[in-house]
């Protein structure tokens, strides 16, 4: 039987399909890792596949009820194809400004000249360079776990992110290379997977739901339905799920699954394509001693199944070292020691500071480095020890010969032996190759459709969301009916329905302000999935999109139920419909601009201020407070970029664009002046007077102001309603694009 580690893989994988289900023995235990590496979980699937559909992909005709899978080892001619990882003579430099020198007196010792705590070099007087990785080489092997260490600030996660392709080949000297070849960043991308320290995932999905989302963006297209749920299952034995694989991640409102399984979770999700390269960054930060420990195991399973497995750790327990296959050890940007963990005591015998027998060699390594960073040298001595001895004790052979596969001859080899790779375009019947990789594991309108569901599942998990903000349009809407409560058409209504239309078209876009969060606390996990291709940018843009419109249209129809028709708003059915679809239009584009600046601010509450600041400015050059014509020439731009205005004069027409309704009699001029309290017959006569004046016949009841009067004195004429609709819809479009253009330029996952 098939023997993967110290500890078993799968307890007990049961896959099932219809009314037929296969078994997988317990792989059998072992105290030593054996020879040849491990049958990988894409092998385990790809036999179960075969043996369920005869060979063919898909769900084709079904063999019989119950059948055992031969998971003995593979023969000595089908093993795996191993794979060197190396990196030489690594470094990597940032610019930053140098502080204000303090005061004498007031400043620590390491403020002064000449006694600086981060290495520099080439400094002047307003910048210093900070050299973070400084000639860093080594090397990492598939069935491996390379584990890099080092105290806070030494260069640990700068090292994984430069082996990662996360800083710029520009900024980063020295090379990086798979097998001898240098690695294509697209190739990289699809044979690697970076996990981040913290736990980024949709707190509302379950265990399961959520690695299944995963294996719907970076499994090959190519392979069906059932074997992307047969891989999930089997990557929720390997990762120790099983018992919460129905259990949701939760969040601080909500209870879920405990750290230790959070973090074996984000591992799985970059893991579900069995990816060649593995990077980790802290994987065990913020975990007991006991969960810390099962994460470690994982990796080590993950390992042996054929992958290379480099992650940074802060301070070890023993048994976590007992797993571990090579150590660095940083400080400053400097290696002080490279090996496996059981030449620490030799090491540092020879240095001159030998390990107490009985204490944790890590804890002693990483204590002895921080005394020796405090002290005058630095690590300067012990990082010359270090390559001195290493020169002598391991001279290192070079990788290319030892192989004499070339690179893409090698993935290819390991892409026919099972090796699940994202992008893989080829069949269980077929060879694949490294060329036949594709950038993106599905299809545009695949990516739009996962992602949507996705966003849907978790957002219908927490209806609390939905339901206050459709509380406060509510709330907002019956506190605006009973102030304007049916107006009339007195000159005193027109002022009263202006103020409604001003108010109500303001309130749609600060509704929409509690768009900003949504991305905001999505960022990091677009980032993470974007960085390795699992979906275009594209296809996120329009999943939000699609995701958000329901809720808006059902937001937008309650507002225009409770408002219309207990305002005594014109226009009967058709005239609903149309605010109707107005207040849609601006929820649509506050919802759109909100979006983008939740793309193009980082922080909450920054975010809420520039939101705020913004549609004031529109609500004030909308034309409500001012009109268009007494706007000043240098501020009139801002009039036509308003989001206010377009709905504003909108309703305006919808509700005053009748020029038979009349709003302003003969006896109403006086309303609003102060001959508005004269007696009525006094007013008759001063109508007279007028009358003769003017030339023009002005009764009691002759029509002064019509509704078209009230939209010119409005500077409303320019545009109709149905045109200030259709701007106020091409608008969302146009920030929903800029949207797309600010997760483009601005969600880069590199260091410059």
């Amino acid at each position: 039987m098939s023997r993967v580690g110290s500890e078993d893989v799968f307890p007990s994988i049961r896959l099932s399909s219809g009314y037929h289900s296969m078994e997988l023995d317990e792989l059998a235990r072992g105290s030593q890792r054996i020879d040849g590496p491990s049958p990988t979980l894409g092998q385990l699937l790809k036999r179960v596949g075969d043996a369920r559909n005869g060979g063919s992909d898909g769900d084709g005709e079904e063999n019989p009820a119950h059948q055992i899978i031969d998971l003995s080892e593979p023969e000595l001619g089908h093993r795996a194809v191993p794979f060197v990882l190396s990196f030489n003579n690594l470094t990597y430099s940032v610019k930053r400004r140098r502080k204000l020198v303090r005061l004498p007196g007031f400043f620590r010792p390491s403020d002064r000249l000449g006694v600086d705590e981060d290495p520099v070099v080439n400094g002047n007087k307003f910048s210093r360079t900070k050299t973070l990785l400084d000639d860093i080489s080594g090397e990492a092997r598939d069935g491996e776990i390379l584990a890099v260490l080092g105290a806070s600030g030494s260069g640990k996660s700068t090292l994984i992110d430069a082996l990662a392709n996360r800083i710029s080949r520009d900024s980063l000297k020295g090379t990086i290379t798979l097998n001898g070849e240098n690695l294509e960043s697209r190739l990289q991308k699809v044979i690697s997977a970076y996990v981040m320290q913290d736990d980024l995932l949709f707190p509302m999905l379950t265990v399961e739901e959520t690695l299944m989302f995963s294996a719907e963006f970076r499994l090959p297209r190519s392979l069906s339905k059932s074997k992307k749920q047969a891989r999930v299952q089997a990557l929720i034995d390997q990762l120790g799920l099983r018992n919460a694989a129905k259990t949701i991640i939760g969040d601080e409102g909500h209870r879920g699954v405990s750290g230790g399984e959070r973090r074996r979770v984000s591992i799985g999700i970059d893991i579900i394509h069995d990816p060649i390269i593995l990077f980790l960054d802290e994987p065990t930060s913020g975990l007991d001693s006991t969960s810390a420990f099962m994460v470690v195991k994982v990796l080590q399973r993950i390992a042996q199944s054929g992958s290379i497995v480099i992650m940074t750790i802060h301070q070890p327990s023993s048994r976590i070292v007992g797993l571990l296959d090579r150590m660095i050890f940083l400080s400053r940007g400097q290696t002080v020691y490279s090996g496996p963990p059981s030449c620490l005591p030799l090491f540092f015998g020879e240095f001159g500071h030998p390990i107490p027998e009985n204490e944790n060699r890590t804890e002693f390594a990483l204590d002895l480095i921080r005394e020796l960073e405090g002290s005058p040298g630095g690590t300067k001595d012990l990082a010359e020890f270090n390559k001195s001895w290493q020169s002598m004790k391991h001279p290192r052979t070079t990788s290319p010969c030892r192989l004499g596969l070339s690179l893409k001859d090698a993935i290819s080899a390991s892409i026919s032996r099972g090796k699940l790779v994202s992008g893989a375009t080829a069949t269980t019947n077929d060879v694949a190759s490294a060329s036949a990789m594709n950038t993106y594991a599905n299809a545009f309108w695949v990516e739009i459709a996962v992602l949507t569901k996705r966003s849907a599942t978790n957002a219908r998990r927490m209806p609390e969301l939905f339901g206050i903000r459709l509380g406060a349009v509510l709330v907002t809407g019956f506190i605006l009916a009973t102030i304007f409560w049916q107006l009339d058409t007195s000159p005193r209504g027109v002022q009263e329905r202006l103020g409604f239309f001003a108010f109500a078209m303001s309130t749609t876009y600060y509704t929409c302000a509690d768009a900003l969060p949504v991305f905001l606390q999505e960022r990091y996990i677009f980032m993470r999935e974007t960085a390795y291709n699992a979906y275009r940018r594209s296809s996120y843009v329009i999943s939000n999109l699609i995701v958000s419109l329901p809720s808006l249209v059902f937001l937008s129809f309650a507002f225009a139920a409770v408002t219309f028709w207990a305002v005594g708003l014109a226009s009967g059915v058709s005239g609903f419909f149309f605010f109707f679809f107005i207040i849609l239009a601006s929820f649509w584009a506050g919802s759109s601009f909100v979006t983008f600046l939740s793309g193009v601010v980082s922080h909450v509450m920054l975010g809420f201020t520039v939101v705020v600041a913004i549609l004031a400015y529109f609500l004030l050059f909308s034309g409500f407070f001012i009109n268009r014509d007494r706007i000043p020439p240098y501020w009139i731009w801002f009039h036509y970029i308003s989001l206010v205005k377009y709905p504003y004069e909108a309703v305006l027409q919808n509700e005053f664009d009748d020029p038979t309704k009349c709003f302003v009699t003969g006896a109403q001029i006086f309303d609003n002046t102060p001959l508005g309290n004269v007696p009525d017959a006094m007013k008759g006569q001063i109508l007279k007077s007028i009358s003769s004046s003017l030339g023009v016949t002005i009764t009691p009841t002759t029509c002064v102001t019509t509704g078209v009067d009230i939209l010119k004195q409005q500077g409303i004429t320019d545009l109709s309603k149905w045109s200030c609709l259709w701007i106020t819809v091409a608008w969302g479009i146009f920030f929903r694009i800029l949207f797309y253009f600010s997760l483009l330029l601005g969600s880069k996952n590199k260091r410059r």
